[in-house]
């Protein structure tokens, strides 16, 4: 007994268990408050956490987004110029993963030595300045340089210090295929441009000359009809000096006769006056063909079937030229348009009169005739293209084909307003005339005219 009480005064109960000497509730009730704050604390602490967590792992999300969809390649690396990541476009084209990439040199990206020599020189923490275009060949998949354009620029940390660099490159492929595009739309918007002033031309050339065929056709009127009653004159004064002639005369007369050449008169008369009137008519068809070029279609809006016009243009010019001229068709039928057949009969058949006159020297002159069904912006149209075996067109003309009174042909065998009437023909039924000298030689016209959507009327 005396045992167990030495024990507790050595432990230092009080006689309540669990209690410790000199400490009371009030300690025990602050510690339970300190230990709930802690708890508190450490609960907003984790929220805070979650929340950083979870937008750290947005970040992480969308820089690798970024990177997976990065045609150009990308290149993290140290000072030394060891990897430390690449994006998913360099592995694809060097064929290697990122986990076989890193920790190696990026010098080893290179095909050759030279270029990994050009490399360590540009690509280098020390170097001050940044490189911008640097064209350096690529090792790729197959083993094979890729030529790439290289950008490189260093990257620092929060105080300023060098971390390494960033190399950015794109194959010089894309780039090129970029420029060509480029240079492909400026052409087209160039072409579009020329045809916008050439269409403003022939329109105020349309207004000039219909007013210069106005003031011509008058006076042309009063030249036939005047020519055509000096024959008529010419006829009776003929006959009058026939019957004078017949009688008896004295010898002055027939001196005067001699000298004044009245037989040689007579004789030029009938050449002089005919050669008046074939000068008067192809004035007057000259004039014709200006009010034909200045014309507005306005009453002619049929829709037509082109394949039957144009057939029937090739028959026609080859009935008349009365020689071997092989015309090769290659038309899909039908191809129903909108406008005026008889003025894209004049358009067809001076398109082969010329086909016919450019390559008559050939033995013998061809020509193909073929058409192309195509949409553009859903709208469908044809192309026709007619080819010949000539000469083709020189550089030098080919701006100028379509002015008036612009011919390559010998004087008198041609006005120059054939394919001027042709292009404004062509433009008023919505479509095109173009022309060039085709690379396996001879000329080639296409004439591009939107086709009729309905059926046929």
């Amino acid at each position: 007994m005396a045992q167990t009480d030495d024990h507790d005064e050595d432990i230092g109960h009080t006689g309540h268990p669990g209690e410790l000497v000199g400490v009371g509730e009030d300690v025990w009730m602050d510690v339970i408050h300190k230990m709930d704050e802690v708890y508190s604390d450490l609960l907003q602490y984790e929220v805070a956490l979650e929340e950083k967590n979870a937008k750290l792992e947005e970040s992480q999300q969308f820089i690798f987004s970024v990177l997976t969809a990065m045609s150009d390649i990308l290149v993290v690396c140290g000072r030394d110029g060891t990897i430390e990541d690449v994006n998913p476009a360099l592995e694809l084209m060097c064929g290697k993963s990122a986990e076989a990439l890193r920790g190696t040199s990026m010098f080893e990206l290179f095909a050759t030595e030279a270029a990994r020599a050009t490399a360590r020189e540009l690509f280098s923490p020390f170097n001050a300045g940044e490189v911008h275009d640097c064209e350096l060949p690529l090792a790729g998949r197959d083993g094979m340089a890729v030529p790439a354009s290289f950008n490189c620029r260093p990257r620092f940390n929060a105080v300023g210090k060098s971390l390494g660099l960033v190399v950015t490159g794109r194959p010089i492929g894309e780039l090129q295929k970029a420029y060509h595009q480029l240079r492909q739309a400026h052409e087209d918007l160039k072409l579009t441009q020329q045809q916008l002033l050439h269409s403003e031309k022939m329109a105020s050339l349309g207004r000039l000359v219909a007013g210069v065929a106005h003031e011509l056709n008058n006076p042309i009127s009063f030249i036939l009809g005047n020519v055509h009653a000096l024959r008529r004159y010419a006829g009776r004064l003929e006959e009058y000096l026939a019957a004078v002639h017949a009688a008896p005369q004295d010898s002055a007369l027939a001196a005067l006769r001699e000298r004044l050449r009245i037989d040689r008169i007579l004789a030029d008369l009938d050449p002089l006056i005919d050669g008046t009137i074939e000068g008067a008519e192809r004035t007057r068809q000259i004039v014709d063909g200006l009010k034909r070029f200045s014309a507005v279609d306005r009453d002619e809006h049929q829709v037509f079937d082109l394949a039957e016009v144009i057939e029937r243009a090739v028959r026609w010019v080859s009935q008349a030229v009365r020689r071997p001229f092989e015309v090769t068709l290659n038309v899909p039928a039908p191809l129903f348009v909108i406008g005026s057949a008889g003025q894209m009969q004049q358009v067809m058949m001076n398109l082969v009169q010329n086909a016919f006159d450019a390559a008559s020297d050939q033995s013998p002159p061809r020509l193909e005739v073929s058409a192309e069904r195509r949409a553009v912006d859903g709208r469908p149209e044809v192309c026709l293209r007619f080819h010949d075996n000539g000469p083709g067109i020189d550089a030098a003309h080919v701006d100028r084909i379509f002015d008036p009174f612009f011919t390559t042909k010998p004087v008198g065998q041609g006005t120059g307003l054939g394919l001027s009437i042709s292009y404004g023909i062509v433009e008023r039924h919505g479509g095109r005339l173009q022309a060039r000298s085709a690379p396996e030689g001879g000329a080639v016209f296409l004439v591009t005219l939107p086709l009729h959507e309905g059926p046929a009327e």
